[in-house]
């Protein structure tokens, strides 16, 4: 930690830096305003004081360049005079960016107080600093690691998914074949898995999601998606209501996986047996309004971390699954298009999400 000391006189400087002088402290000493300026521009000063009254620059002067240079701006300064506390002195010197003087004859308690304060300030910025460096560094390596092992795991599934389909396809016994299917089901879920994983990797890095837009009929989206989650959950009923234009310009793939991660998750976590009621509106010449509707409420604790990649693993009685990344994979696909997605639970024992997407 490093203290500047600016005054015109030796005898000063050397009076002020006995006083300051303590373990793990570095005096740095001026005697001019400009040779100020040039240690300023190589250290990192915690405190400055600084003598009103010298020749050229004087410690107005100088306070006023510090606080118009980004790399010392921040630099508490205390002003030392000998002349009287002149109102309009103070005011020039707080104006200049003093957060303090001192008259001479200094006590030296006084002085000695008040630098511990600002020293002890900037122990703590430098602490919180190293932490918040610490913390995002971390982050940025979970991050990363996340999407290599991500994109790593990729291979050997699709081999597992592989062999489990020519299984299926080629054996004549019932229960290889049940088994085989299982295997396929489970390696689908878990690729599904990775993807959330790359996805939330990508935004996250990214700064979002990255989309490829060009013209799509959103019905035969939905359409399409409807088949393959009817195929996952064969048990469950999926009820779609069309209404108006439903063509835009939209990363269309991205926009199924948002209907895919709703409808899977409405009958994932809805009441068994109730069907999911889907809702695609686009009567409004600005955007298509896309709705899902499920028996069931949502726990009102868990409604506002519902799209918080890192909410604790909270679950329904009787699930066997979290909601995981797929409502803030949701989330970032829809802002991603300039739209809003918004969630109401509990009336009438209903939930419903409702994705608005410009066209």
């Amino acid at each position: 930690m490093k203290c500047l000391l600016v005054d015109d006189l030796e005898e000063n400087l050397l009076a002020l830096g006995a006083l300051l002088q303590r373990p793990g402290l570095e005096i740095l000493t001026a005697r001019s305003g400009s040779e100020a300026l040039e240690l300023l521009l190589v250290h990192d000063v915690a405190l400055a004081f600084l003598d009103v009254q010298m020749p050229e620059m004087d410690g107005f002067e100088l306070a006023e360049l510090m606080r118009g240079s980004e790399r010392t701006r921040q630099v508490p300064i205390i002003f030392v005079t000998a002349g009287a506390r002149d109102r309009h002195r103070l005011f020039k010197g707080y104006e200049s960016g003093a957060v303090d003087f001192l008259f001479k004859p200094i006590e030296p308690h006084i002085l000695q107080n008040k630098a511990e304060v600002f020293f002890q300030l900037h122990r703590h910025k430098q602490q919180l600093a190293l932490e918040l460096r610490e913390k995002t560094e971390t982050l940025r390596l979970n991050e990363m690691l996340t999407a290599v092992l991500s994109h790593d795991l990729r291979s050997p599934l699709n081999a597992v998914l592989t062999s489990a389909v020519l299984i299926q396809r080629r054996s004549t016994e019932e229960p290889v074949r049940e088994t085989a299917g299982r295997i396929l089901s489970s390696g689908k879920r878990m690729s599904r898995m990775i993807e959330d994983m790359l996805d939330m990797a990508r935004a996250r890095l990214a700064g979002g999601i990255p989309l490829k837009r060009e013209p799509a009929d959103l019905g035969v989206l939905i359409d399409r998606v409807v088949s393959e989650i009817q195929a996952a959950y064969p048990e469950g009923r999926i009820e779609v209501q069309r209404a108006g234009d439903l063509n835009g310009n939209w990363d269309g793939e991205r926009l199924a996986q948002v209907a895919s991660n709703l409808l899977g998750n409405a009958l994932q976590h809805g009441d068994e047996g109730a069907a999911v009621k889907v809702k695609v509106d686009g009567t409004r010449s600005e955007a298509v309004l896309i709705t899902a509707e499920n028996s069931g409420t949502i726990p009102p604790d868990l409604l506002p971390q519902l799209f918080d990649p890192f909410r604790g693993a909270q679950r329904q009685a009787g699930r066997t699954e979290g909601l995981g990344l797929g409502l803030y994979i949701v989330q970032q696909i829809v802002v991603a298009h300039g739209g809003s997605v918004e969630v109401e639970s509990g009336e009438q024992n209903r939930t419903t999400f409702a994705v608005r997407i410009p066209r």
